[in-house]
């Protein structure tokens, strides 16, 4: 009986009217999942649904009311007053009343509208001024009611919103020259409407002003979308470049578009099988045509570079195929597993789209193999006899000197010089170590867009002028106060009675009273959850004792209640001054340190208030000493136009509240050092009342993610490295031969990584999923490379005699092959977005050096080492198990 494989490449030449008919019905039949696809633009869902972060990160936006931003920066830097000026004035008056529209009904839920927040809009006309009206009483008026008419009532305007603490640095620079809109959002995937809703108002407006339009939410929506928009351009061009490259090597467009046929079937194919097991395409997935793009025609290229050296017209169609097929049905077998393998280490990642991606990725290399084996000899049965007559090698004369002369002189070169090429790959190795200690972790959403979007200027421009545009939250919470103890008994026994001796003037009864109650604080205490509920349990019973009594006893035991109602107040941790001073005295450290550009808490707002209520003065902008005045700056501020504003600072219980960081950069290695100062802080100052803190906000997220995405797809290249070489190992019968065959690799990566460090360019996203994909990628070229070797060396039993024949047909294959993958991603460089442009360049440099350093390293550690690695292959005998292995990773 015949072997398998030769069972499938009769199957094919003998039917290949049914592999066809197949490879279209697969090709409709996943493409017909299409029309289903979910697109899935939110960056927090590369988390966990139940990562700690993200669930208190979603908590706290509830608990406070808070909403994702959009940014909308207005700059005039021409003006002499900056944006205060009239005109300037009233196109930020006008920009304010147009985002109120900007609002549409809900898609689930259509009693409601989403979009803009108005009631948590700020801006200019829809800010306090807070003024001293006289002694203890605040005033609160419109910043700008209405756009000023004169020069002078837009300098008055500055001049009132550069004495407020909580607008200076956030909704006003300190020069004067810019103003931001912050407009909130009912849900952030809103953003990148509302940001082209903005960009086409501001368009309409002529002069100096500068507008810009920022904000994470608007970074990363605008991702979400150009990362689609930008894959339609650029996988069509990386085609056309491709099938150019394919075109000057075999020059039959008939044979040409074959390749293209096969990379449109497995991206078809994979991406329909995606949808159709309902996940969406996320912002990794929508990378995975352009990857499979290159990949799925490498198969068909080392069938087609195969046919094309030994065709003629004299041999046939049929018996060339069955040679070509059957000598590299195994060796595309193995290149294709180890290729998956590397992709599919990405589902040991953290992160589910990664998971998928990985997952799909892998599907579609197997199903490029797959059609490669069954269609390519079908297609050429297709073509007619006579398209053929000028295809081959044969047919080309004189023409090939172009590729064979090149690499004859590197084989040359490299059996020659074997020992100065080592030392210079072990100079280059070297280097490479001190560069890659030089990497620096780091990511920031506006790095990735170019330069010239208007997104990058605008991150520029704002957060030039203004505290930062980028926002983090440190909550800090009360763990709740304990049922009082004995001590704690004692000591509310003896406020008691000190009150008592107050009121006695005018409640005589009190004193006696207080006792009695008193007496009853142990056993109530013993019967209560916590101190709120022991207050609660006391007022009750003062109740219950009241309406036992005559009418005087009753009023005294309803002032006694005063007591207990003061001490819950005062169990409320952000009404205390020591806390609101510590939180004042963290904001001011923070500060000091310079890695935030303003910190914004409740307590700016006592400060505030009570700097109002107090004089006016600068120098009265502290924390009040006592409880009492506290909770006055507080009932003051809620007389204001905007009363809500303060829960979205505190709770109204007053247990927890948060303290409002701006990052004027959105790197996060800036934000992981906020958090360790943070840390540090905290160690040497402990936080009363026995609070404690937790982050949230978008910012920290995309640094939690950061960590999972880095150290995730480290462990992901990890495994990948172990995996592929364990699979090669396995296949070359021997660990030495496993390990040389992930050489090109190891010194390739270390090479581009090095040169990173070096330049001085972030680890970012993009490179760390880079890092685990590039594995089953780079390391086809020296498996087919290594076995070809083997197999000559068995033939000539001499290195020397085996180095001429590497240089002819197999070098000639893995050049064709470098070059068409390698630049096949450089499409990627037209793209707007940066993580395409990096994709693009990492994974040319990537394939190019593996290649590269295949054809020179391999074999200078063949000539030095030839005693080593060929111990036992004599001509015409084989060692255990090559038998089985004789054809495998041979390549034209």
């Amino acid at each position: 009986m015949k072997p398998f494989k030769e069972r499938i490449i009769d199957f094919s030449i003998t039917h290949y009217r049914l592999v066809m008919a197949c490879t279209l019905l697969l090709t409709l039949v996943t493409g017909a999942f299409f029309p289903w696809v979910k697109m899935d633009t939110d960056p927090e869902n590369m988390l966990e649904v139940n990562e700690p972060a993200r669930v208190f990160h979603n908590t706290a936006k509830k608990r406070f009311d808070l909403s994702d931003t959009v940014v909308l920066g207005v700059i005039n830097e021409k003006d002499p007053n900056g944006v205060f000026n009239p005109n300037t004035l009233k196109r930020i008056y006008e920009l304010t009343e147009f985002a109120k529209t900007l609002q549409w009904p809900d898609e689930n839920n259509s009693a409601r509208m989403s979009g803009v927040i108005e009631a948590d809009m700020i801006a200019p006309s829809l800010v306090d001024h807070m003024s001293r009206q006289g002694p203890g009483t605040i005033k609160f008026e419109w910043l700008m009611e209405k756009p000023p008419k004169t020069r002078e009532q837009a300098i008055e305007i500055r001049q009132k919103a550069l004495s407020n603490p909580l607008l200076k640095g956030q909704m006003i620079s300190e020069d004067g020259r810019a103003i931001c809109i912050y407009l909130p959002l009912t849900d952030k995937l809103l953003s990148y409407r509302v940001y082209k809703a903005l960009q086409e108002k501001t368009g309409t407006f002529t002069g100096d002003d500068q507008f810009h339009i920022t904000g994470l939410p608007v970074a990363e929506g605008a991702i979400g979308v150009e990362m689609f928009t930008q894959m339609s351009t650029a996988s069509p061009l990386a085609m056309a470049v491709i099938f150019a490259l394919l075109f000057l090597f075999f020059r039959k467009w008939r044979i040409v578009i074959l390749p293209m046929i096969i990379a449109t079937v497995s991206i078809v194919a994979a991406m329909g099988l995606m949808i159709a097991v309902g996940f969406p395409v996320h912002i990794l997935s929508s990378m995975l045509p352009i990857f499979l793009m290159s990949i799925a025609m490498v198969d068909s290229v080392h069938v087609l570079s195969e046919f094309f050296d030994v065709y003629t017209r004299e041999k046939g169609r049929k018996k060339i195929l069955r040679q070509v097929m059957s000598t590299l049905f195994a060796p595309m077998l193995y290149t294709s597993l180890t290729t998956a393998a590397g992709f599919l280490s990405l589902t040991l990642a953290p992160i589910p789209p990664a998971r998928v991606f990985g997952l799909f990725l892998g599907i579609g290399v197997m199903i490029a193999w797959i059609v490669t084996i069954f269609f390519v000899p079908a297609y050429i049965m297709m073509t007619p006899e006579k398209a053929l007559a000028d295809f081959g090698l044969s047919a080309q004369g004189n023409k090939k000197s172009w590729l064979v002369r090149p690499l004859a002189a590197l084989g040359r070169l490299t059996h020659r010089r074997a020992k100065s090429i080592l030392v210079l790959l072990l100079a280059a190795i070297l280097v490479s170590v001190w560069g890659i200690s030089q990497i620096r972790i780091n990511d920031n959403y506006a790095k990735r867009f170019d330069l010239s979007h208007p997104i990058r200027q605008a991150d520029i421009a704002l957060n030039n002028h203004f505290g930062g545009t980028y926002m983090a939250y440190l909550v800090l919470e009360s763990p709740g106060r304990p049922s009082p103890d004995t001590s704690e008994i004692q000591n509310l026994t003896r406020g008691l009675e000190k009150f008592a001796l107050t009121i006695e003037n005018e409640f005589p009864q009190a004193p006696e009273l207080a006792h009695t109650v008193a007496l009853t604080l142990p056993a109530i205490a013993a019967g209560s959850s916590d101190f709120k509920d022991f207050v609660d349990n006391v007022e009750q019973h003062l109740d219950k004792m009241a309406a036992c009594v005559s009418e005087d006893t009753g009023f005294t035991l309803g002032e006694l209640q005063v007591f207990f109602g003061l001490e819950r107040e005062r169990n409320k941790p952000f009404k205390r001054p020591d806390v609101l001073s510590y939180m004042a005295d963290l904001q001011s450290h923070l500060l000091e340190t310079g890695l935030i550009g303003k910190a914004s808490s409740v307590a700016d707002v006592v400060r505030k208030v009570n700097q109002e209520l107090t004089d006016g003065r600068p120098e009265s902008f502290v924390i009040p000493r006592r409880f009492q005045s506290v909770s006055e700056c507080y009932l003051q501020y809620q007389q204001s136009h905007r009363p809500n504003d303060l829960w979205h600072m505190v709770t109204p219980d007053y247990s927890q509240a948060n303290i409002w960081l701006q990052f004027p950069t959105g790197d996060s290695i800036n934000t992981k050092a906020t958090v360790a100062e943070v840390r540090s802080y905290v160690e040497a100052n402990p936080l009363p009342a026995s609070l404690t803190y937790r982050w949230a906000g978008l910012h920290y997220i995309n640094l939690v993610l950061e960590g999972k995405l880095v150290w995730g797809f480290l462990k992901s290249f990890a495994g990948s490295f172990l995996i592929v070489f364990i699979m090669m190992s396995y296949l070359f019968r021997s660990l030495l031969w496993g390990g040389i065959c992930m050489v090109p690799l190891t010194i390739t990566l270390g090479t581009i990584y090095g040169i990173t460090g070096i330049v001085g360019k972030d680890y970012d996203l993009p490179i760390a999923v880079l890092s685990a994909l590039s594995i089953g990628m780079a390391v086809d070229f020296a498996i087919h490379f290594l076995e070809r070797a083997r197999a000559g060396y068995r033939e000539k039993g001499s290195w020397e005699q085996v180095v001429g024949h590497m240089f002819g047909e197999p070098a000639r294959a893995i050049s064709r092959n470098v070059l068409v993958i390698a630049i096949g991603f450089l499409p990627l460089l037209v793209a707007s977005l940066v993580p395409y442009k990096t994709t693009g360049v990492m994974l040319f440099m990537i394939l190019s050096c593996s290649g590269l350093i295949t054809l020179f390293a391999l074999p200078a550690i063949l000539t030095i080492g030839e005693k080593i690695f060929f111990k036992g292959l004599y001509p015409g005998k084989k060692t255990k198990g090559e038998t089985e292995n004789n054809e495998l990773i041979q390549t034209s």
